[in-house]
């Protein structure tokens, strides 16, 4: 696998000196005149992205070129000072210094308008080149996780069905995801992301706040969020995406709270997309502001309204899944999802408790247009996390769910990413939920289960007894022993045998199944098992079922 992450970047003037400014966002009318071509794709997207297209059909357009750029050298001859801009919404995001250089802009003929985000003091910064970083790899299969291998992470992936997934091999191997954030302290020296770097599967990024490439500094969130899927310490902690590659966005400033943060946000989604991003990450929300005149109000949250939400969507179209936390206000007087998680193609993310029970500061749904949110949950109290010491320790928040169910939506796509599309994925994780025919506003379609979910994209029906006989037992052959779930529409008990041929069982477990995850079971040490052939008998008040197994040695 190749991967490429750039930054087509104009020559911007240097701010050198510290001035009060005003933050607007400036759309233009048109990309007309531009240099680029949809013939010449190369010049603004890798060939990883223009792959993610050809697989999903998804045609290029206007919004993929870049904009103009002797609309955006015209807004800085007028004195603005550049932050950031989109080429999906065609806009161009500066800080301005008084109103008389903000009516200028307004005054060219290709500017349709500007909108506030924001009010700073700005000091100097520097503009500094982002380097190419291109990766080839060939990763070799590694043994079968244990339990124990996850140590205090173990609950918030079994819970999801993410052992499973794992030990039939799908560890996020050739998928990127990109981690939209507010800095990645330490990333560059923790020893929970030894492998990530060693195997050369982290990718960079920028700090699209400061304009540069350190993006290993200026918040521990980051650190924190990246840790829950990347995390390789076998005994310890080992998270729900161990062997995909990550791309760093530092677009979340922690030192204010400002609409221009979406602008940054947008920015960074449209750079993951350009280096062929297959999901974006995003464990940030935005409702209410410093400035109160900025705030949103929940009928913003319609899908539709927000420049962030609107952004989110491109995002989606563009063939990219997009998880983002629900949000952390429910227990406040806000209490409902914020942007961009109200978006119709953003996976919205809620918060529960290792009993599965929603945690109380999870954010609330419906979007204000009705639509379910959050769509789904994953753990997000008392969530396994490493710090920026390096200490794998537990944190609270939808910011942990989300990254949680991310990976896990790797490790699903992986298997399918030459034949389903992001959309396909999407609606999967919520179909596995446990509260899919009820949905509601609290846990939205509820806790997914990826293995479930791997089973219906592979045209299997998991609560179909007649199907169960294909239900993952694995490995299969096994040497010294298999493990394997038993899903169920219903609670029930179930007994199972393993019989050698002659019919004799050499041994029996019996389970309950729970509606939410089935039931999971594994025989070990069976070292002492002749080589042969096997029957595994499975008998639950639903049925009798019998699988087919196979003894080899080393």
């Amino acid at each position: 696998m190749r991967v490429f992450g750039w930054l087509l970047l104009l020559v911007l003037p240097v701010l050198s000196e510290a001035q009060t400014s005003f933050r607007y966002v400036f759309t233009f009318t048109d990309k007309a005149g531009t240099p680029f071509s949809l013939g010449q794709p190369l010049e603004f997207l890798s060939q990883r992205a223009l792959d993610r297209r050809e697989r999903q059909q998804i045609p290029l357009d206007s919004t993929d070129l870049p904009i103009n750029p002797a609309y955006f050298q015209a807004v800085l001859a007028e004195g603005a000072i550049y932050l950031t801009h989109s080429k999906w919404l065609n806009s161009i995001t500066v800080n301005v210094v008084n109103e008389a250089n903000r009516d200028a802009i307004l005054n060219l003929p290709f500017v349709v308008g500007g909108v506030p985000v924001g009010k700073r003091s700005d000091s100097s910064f520097k503009l500094d080149k982002f380097q190419p970083i291109a990766v080839e790899k060939s990763l070799s299969e590694e043994e079968r996780f244990s339990d124990s291998d996850y140590g205090l992470g173990f609950n918030q992936i079994d819970m999801l069905g993410g052992v499973s997934m794992h030990n039939q091999g799908f560890r996020g191997e050739g998928m990127l995801i990109a981690v939209l954030d507010a800095g990645f302290t330490n990333v560059n020296t923790l020893e929970a992301f030894d492998s990530l770097r060693n195997d050369g599967r982290l990718l960079g990024g920028w700090d699209f706040v400061d304009r540069n490439n350190t993006i290993y500094e200026n918040h521990s969130h980051g650190t924190s969020v990246l840790s829950t899927m990347a995390t390789y310490l076998p005994g310890q902690f080992i998270g729900t995406a161990p062997k995909a590659s990550y791309l760093l966005c530092r677009t979340e400033d922690g030192g204010s709270e400002f609409p221009v943060e979406l602008d940054y946000w947008i920015a960074g989604a449209e750079f993951a997309d350009s280096a062929g991003a297959d999901i974006i990450n995003s464990s940030l929300g935005y409702t209410t502001f410093e400035d109160a005149s900025l705030d949103f109000t929940y009928q913003d949250m319609d899908g539709n309204t927000t420049r962030g939400t609107r952004g989110a969507d491109m995002a989606a179209s563009k063939g990219i899944l997009v998880v983002n936390s629900a949000g952390n206000s429910g227990a406040g007087p806000w209490k409902y999802i914020g942007a961009p998680a109200d978006g119709d193609s953003v996976l919205a993310i809620g918060a529960v408790n290792e009993e599965g029970f929603i945690a109380n500061f999870s954010s609330e749904g419906p979007s204000s247009d009705g639509d379910i949110k959050p769509n789904v949950c994953a753990q997000g109290y008392q969530s396994t996390i490493v710090n920026t010491s390096g200490v794998v320790t537990t944190g609270n928040g939808t910011s942990f769910a989300g990254p949680i169910l991310a990976g896990m939506a790797a490790c699903l796509w992986q298997p399918h990413k030459d034949s389903l599309t992001n959309m396909d994925i999407f609606h999967a994780i919520e179909k596995s939920a446990h509260q899919y025919t009820s949905p509601d506003g609290f846990y939205g379609y509820g806790i997914p289960n990826i293995a479930k979910a791997h089973l219906m994209l592979s045209g299997l029906n998991p609560n179909d007894p007649e199907q169960s006989e294909l239900l993952p037992v694995y490995p299969n052959p096994f040497n010294d022993r298999f493990q394997g779930i038993f899903y169920s529409s219903e609670r029930q008990d179930v007994v199972i045998r393993l019989v050698n041929n002659l019919g004799q069982e050499v041994r029996r477990a019996e389970v309950v199944t729970e509606e939410l995850s089935g039931a999971r079971f594994s025989f070990n040490d069976l070292e002492y098992l002749q080589e042969g052939l096997y029957t595994l008998q499975i008998e639950s008040d639903s049925g009798k079922y019998y699988i087919k197994l196979v003894k080899v040695r080393d």
